[in-house]
């Protein structure tokens, strides 16, 4: 799926209310399934601790809360939440919101059950899993906002938290809420395969993958070789993984601090979201090439109350910006290829005419519905390139494959080609 994250508080007025039928169908033009609205649960703001103004939205104050600041009617918050939620799904989109279960803020007192210990950052205590009472507690805080129409969470700082409480407190979860999804801020590659079979997580981040070697391909010249070697590495834990080029943590993809332009970024966009089952995340901003020019460091805070020009009153009038015109039209095909096979040409392909084994990474498409070639070049030059179809591959793809297809793709861009 294709999930959109973005943190209410800089969209628009800030409000729950901005979110209307022409909000969702903008978000809808780019093909998501669900919208992560970040920084929902109440945080910590306005103490001595906080980092910035209003501060963390990790820094969790109240559990049973959404923040104030949200709301055209603060008293009302709560009721105008399950608004957004029901809006929300009208508009056929599922939610998420974050589950933070790693961490509160010192002042966090609304579950006594939930012990905390040690300092983890200065804005937040640990919690401690090992005391009596810790597993109900959050589990009755998970059910909560489930009870609220929350479709799925994305867990924060997943890893810090013991895999067997999780594992129990997903499956406590679906014992109500089937359905519900749960996606993991993990980095570790030794901790993928226990996330995904031990505790059931629906999607991990691919940091260590997909986002880092796209990141050195990118910025430091790091060969395309490494996509190939990370997807054979995952094997049957791909269709697992969200890919992203930004998130709230991560620099802007358009800042000068990482590519510097949203068009260098279009290859590794489509690689992404197009080479194989895995899911893919656009961090609101980063289809019109948001690239944080407030920031000293590329990113756009999430502890102090900035204004990003892209989303202020809403981003809907942007419908000509040549970057979300490439993005909708690249993201178009990621629900063309849904369920499809996928078929790495690199591998085949380093001797052909035209075709950089460091810098274009080719590949197919096919399935029941048709066969579609793709060429990402990660150049700067443009891209003409001969690319052979190997008789296995053509053996799959049945009758009226052909054996050579010739692909051009502009500097940092892609080449989609429908060839049955």
């Amino acid at each position: 799926m294709i999930v959109y994250q973005v943190l209410p508080r800089l969209w628009g007025r800030g409000r729950f209310s901005d979110w209307k039928v022409p909000a969702f169908n903008y978000v809808k033009s780019l093909g998501a399934d669900c919208i992560w609205y970040t920084g929902i649960p109440r945080h910590a703001s306005g103490k001595d601790y906080v980092k910035g103004d209003p501060g963390s939205p990790y820094s969790i104050e109240d559990y049973y809360d959404v923040n104030p600041y949200l709301a055209d009617d603060p008293d009302r918050r709560l009721e105008e939440f399950k608004a957004l939620v029901e809006r929300t799904h009208a508009a056929g989109l599922k939610v998420i919101t974050d589950l933070v279960p790693n961490h509160v803020s010192p002042d966090c007192t609304d579950v006594p059950t939930l012990p905390y210990c040690d300092y983890d950052w200065t804005d937040t205590r640990k919690i401690d899993y090992s005391a009596p009472g810790a597993w109900e507690s959050m589990k009755s805080i998970a059910l909560f906002w489930a009870g609220l129409g929350v479709d799925g969470f994305r867990c924060d700082m997943a890893e810090l938290v013991p895999l067997d409480f999780l594992g129990w407190l997903a499956a406590e979860v679906r014992r109500v809420h089937p359905s519900f999804i749960f996606i993991a801020e993990v980095y570790d590659k030794a901790n993928y395969r226990p996330f995904l079979k031990d505790a059931g997580f629906n999607l991990l981040y691919d940091k260590s993958g997909f986002y880092d070697i796209a990141r050195g391909i990118l910025t430091e010249g790091r060969s395309v070789c490494a996509l190939s070697s990370n997807w054979q590495e995952l094997g049957d834990m791909q269709d697992g993984m969200l890919n992203f080029l930004e998130n709230h943590d991560e620099q802007r993809l358009s800042s000068p601090q990482f590519a510097g332009t949203p068009a260098k970024g279009y290859a590794a966009l489509a690689f992404g979201a197009l080479f194989n089952n895995a899911s893919f995340m656009v961090y609101a901003g980063q289809e019109l090439g948001e690239a944080a020019p407030e920031s000293a460091d590329g990113r756009t805070s999430i502890f102090n109350s900035v204004r990003v020009a892209t989303l202020q009153d809403s981003p809907l009038p942007h419908s000509g910006n040549p970057v979300l015109q490439r993005y909708r039209a690249i993201l178009a095909y990621e629900r063309i290829f849904r369920g499809l096979r996928n078929w790495d040409l690199c591998y085949c392909n380093a001797d052909s005419p035209g075709f950089n084994p460091d810098a274009h990474f080719a590949f197919v498409r096919y399935g029941g519905s048709g066969a579609w070639a793709v060429l990402c070049n990660f150049s700067s030059s443009p891209a003409c390139a001969d690319i052979c179809l190997p008789p296995e591959l053509r053996s799959a793809c049945g009758k009226g494959c052909p054996p050579e297809l010739r692909l051009e793709a502009a500097p940092w861009d892609i080449c989609i080609k429908k060839f049955l």
